[in-house]
């Protein structure tokens, strides 16, 4: 059964009600021959022997045909689509995910046995996706790791074999640069594990949103000033909503770190919350380098990064991270932008829904 097929009235067995009135009928017509048989012998006046021996293999060929018939009956309801599914399960078992396993009857005649094949056969395709990501996984962490790690023993090499305190000091700074990064993808992945199992509980507790926006927007003061960004904040005084203050920070900072990434010198940032009738907006806004639509389509799947000209500057796991922290508050984002136009994100916060976790 294919997408988009609908499924007609389920039957609840596999041997229909005319398969007892076949069996009725056929042993009637038997038993009526057989008093047919015995009435012939009579009239013929037939040996007793011969009459017993007669009604012997008349019987012995009617339960002969009456079980192949069954057995054929069973080996096509039964042991075919359960053979199927043993070798599909074996295979499966070998890592082969591409087996699929055919329905015995049509969509509008399916039966409790069909169904159960096409559940199994979308369990294989979703253990087939997951298997995908699992390995897509792997190797960008393998790739993300290798790097970080192919610089570090490079400079490293290079600070035993240099003499000048100059370039030792810079070869030190990019070995620390570097295991800071390591260390950031590490923890990301562990967060990002930790949420996609849900083993983070969120701690909900009503606090000021507006504050913790302005803190965050703090810690990238530095940053923003050495590159020469403008950075502009409009933002009620005090907004309260009940929420995971850890994990909200982690979108903050984020959205945040990322508008600082990629604007360019002299560039502008803007941080804006407002509150609407039903819900609170927060927007970063920048005018750095944008993205396509095709970007924009996997900007928050793991280890994806649209822009390979800033590799170097993340592991493609931050917005990943915090589109599950809003998914487990059910809040959405939004995302605007165009190539050599800037980005905007934005967070929307319902009003009013208290989110509460056991």
């Amino acid at each position: 059964m294919k997408k988009g097929e609908k499924r007609g009235e389920i039957k609840s067995d596999r041997f229909p009600a005319s398969l007892f009135w076949v069996y009725l009928i056929v042993l009637f017509l038997m038993s009526g021959f057989h008093t047919g048989i015995i009435v012939l012998a009579n009239t013929l006046e037939w040996n007793k022997i011969i009459q017993v021996v007669i009604a012997i293999l008349y019987w012995s060929f009617v339960a002969v045909g009456l079980t192949l018939f069954t057995r054929n009956k069973i080996q096509k309801n039964y042991e075919k689509p359960m053979h199927d599914l043993a070798e599909a399960t074996k295979n499966i078992s070998k890592g082969d995910f591409s087996v699929y396993v055919p329905t015995i009857n049509t969509s509008d005649r399916l039966d409790y046995l069909d169904i159960m094949i096409i559940d199994f056969n979308k369990m294989v395709e979703e253990l087939g996706s997951i298997e995908t990501l699992k390995t897509d996984f792997f190797s960008n962490v393998s790739h993300e790791i290798k790097t970080p790690l192919a610089i570090i023993q490079n400079n490293a090499e290079l600070l035993c074999m240099e003499t000048e305190p100059k370039k030792q000091k810079e070869y030190a700074e990019i070995i620390f640069q570097t295991t800071k990064r390591l260390s950031e993808l590490i923890s990301n992945i562990l967060k990002l594990n930790k949420l996609e199992k849900q083993a983070i509980v969120p701690m909900t507790e009503e606090y000021d949103l507006c504050g913790q926006l302005a803190e965050c927007a703090l810690n990238y003061e530095a940053i923003w000033e050495k590159k020469g960004i403008e950075f502009d904040a409009d933002m009620e005084d005090h907004v309260k909503i009940t929420a995971d203050a850890s994990l909200m920070e982690l979108v903050w900072n984020n959205l945040l770190s990322n508008a600082v990434k990629f604007t360019e010198p002299g560039g502008r940032i803007k941080l804006t919350e407002w509150s609407g009738e039903k819900q609170i907006c927060v927007s970063v806004e920048d005018n750095g380098c944008g993205m396509s639509e095709e970007t924009q389509k996997h900007i928050f799947e793991k280890f994806y990064q649209g822009d390979t000209s800033h590799a170097m500057a993340g592991n493609g796991l931050g917005l990943a991270l915090a589109m599950r922290v809003l998914q487990l508050n059910d809040y959405r984002i939004e995302v605007e932008s165009s190539p050599g136009s800037g980005s905007k994100f934005t967070v929307l916060i319902p009003k009013g829904e208290k989110k509460e976790h056991e």
